[in-house]
This record gives C-alpha cells, sequence and structure tokens, in this order.
C-alpha cells in the first residue's frame, strides 16, 4: 500500500527554488530539459512503485504473507537537487544531473521482517529490464550510528509517448522496527538548535537500542518461520 506521493513541481516554482548564487544561472531552455528528466524520475518512482505493490500480491496469494508492510514515495525537492549539486561543484544541467545524482525520486519500502527485506530485493532486481546500479546493505554491515537499512539504486525503463527512456530510483528497504529508529535519528540529526553536550547521551542512547531492536526482530523472525512450518 502506498501511502505518501509527492506533487510535481512546476517550472515556475524550480526557478523560485533555484539557488542565485550558481556561477551560471540555467536559462530557461535547460530548465525545460531538466523538468522533462524530471518528470522521468517521477514516473520511474510509479513503476517502481507498481511493480513492488504486484510482487507483493503474488506473494501474499501463492505464500500467505505479505512482505511489504506498507511503501512510501518521495521526489526529491528541485532546491535542494541543486544546492546539493552546488556543493560537489557540479553546473546545473541535466547531463550532469543524469551523471551524477541518482536520488532524485525514491521509494521506501517498509516491511514486517528482515527476510522480508532480501525477498522484495531479490524478486524486484531479478526482473529483466530492471538494472542494480548501487547496492549498499546497513543491514548486514550497520553504520556507526546503528542505522540499518538496505539501500538500492535501480534503473527502469518508462514507456512514454515517443518511446522507452530509463532512469534511476533510490530504493530503501528496511523493517518496521528499522524505520522508527530511523524516524528518531533523523529527528535527532536535525535538532540543530541544541548543544552537542545534551545530545550525547541521547545519541549514544540511541544507538544502544539500535543492537537490542536487531536483536529482537531476529527472533521475532525465528518466531514466525517456526508459525509458518506449522501451517
Amino acid at each position: 500500500m502506498i501511502i505518501e506521493r509527492s506533487n510535481m513541481t512546476s517550472l515556475k516554482q524550480l526557478q523560485e527554488q533555484m539557488p542565485t548564487s550558481f556561477a551560471e544561472v540555467p536559462d530557461i531552455g535547460e530548465l525545460k530539459q531538466f523538468m522533462s528528466y524530471y518528470q522521468l524520475c517521477h514516473q520511474a518512482v510509479n513503476e517502481v512503485s507498481t511493480r513492488l505493490e504486484n510482487l507483493d500480491e503474488d506473494y501474499s496469494t501463492r505464500f500467505d504473507h505479505n512482505p511489504i508492510h506498507h511503501l512510501e514515495t518521495r521526489m526529491k525537492n528541485p532546491g535542494s537537487l541543486a544546492k546539493k549539486m552546488e556543493k560537489k561543484h557540479l553546473t546545473f544541467s541535466t547531463q550532469a544531473i543524469r551523471n551524477h545524482i541518482y536520488d532524485i525520486g525514491g521509494v521506501r519500502v517498509v516491511t514486517n521482517y528482515v527476510k522480508d527485506i532480501y525477498t522484495v530485493a531479490e524478486n524486484l532486481t531479478n526482473q529483466a529490464d530492471v538494472q542494480l546500479i548501487k547496492k549498499k546493505d546497513y543491514v548486514q554491515q550497520p553504520k556507526q550510528s546503528g542505522y540499518r537499512s538496505l539501500h538500492l539504486v535501480v534503473s527502469i525503463p518508462v514507456y512514454q509517448s515517443n518511446g522507452v527512456r530509463h532512469a534511476p530510483v533510490e530504493i530503501q528497504i528496511r523493517t518496521i522496527g528499522m524505520d522508527i529508529w530511523a524516524s528518531l535519528e533523523h529527528k535527532l540529526r536535525y535538532k540543530t538548535n541544541s548543544s552537542s553536550t545534551d545530545l550525547a547521551p541521547v545519541s549514544a542512547e540511541l544507538t544502544h537500542y539500535a543492537d537490542e531492536l536487531a536483536d529482537i526482530e531476529e527472533h521475532m523472525q525465528v518466531i514466525f518461520t517456526k508459525l509458518s512450518s506449522l501451517d
């Protein structure tokens, strides 16, 4: 079930969001090219979401289990994208974005159990027309903070009126517990008005509970597997 979709940004909104510090401000032609690519990425997100929902439905029919609890989709704000490119010392051009930015469109998949993370990833990337570009497994190798999630970047075909085009989509796959933990870490990271001294014990506590949560989820997986074998 998709619980969130982002609205498309208009050309006027894009012009308003563009940083004024660029050495060369993109002209209207370049902005139109970008909006075409941005739309393509949005359609790619929709395509990935549809495929994931179909896989979840198929798995439910075959195995009486839904690996996906819910999906969330998002499109990176063009203004944020422009600032990211500025930090990377890249000229704002559609070609530079194609070559260096892979997370314009994103899908977050929240699963019920840890094993479901890899079921979803394998079923999607095994599709013949889905190309895996990048993979970072923070489930098996968590970040120092305790963050856990499987990150994929895939290239997927989008069928448009003038033919087939491909676009990248960033996919984050994590359990419900990992998702709750990540939302707390995000909240902690953006507590910019608090001192590092005040935040340090909260950060340490959060890291500690990441390990405990992982242990609990491992045991929940074992229990689920045992119950499934009794059917």
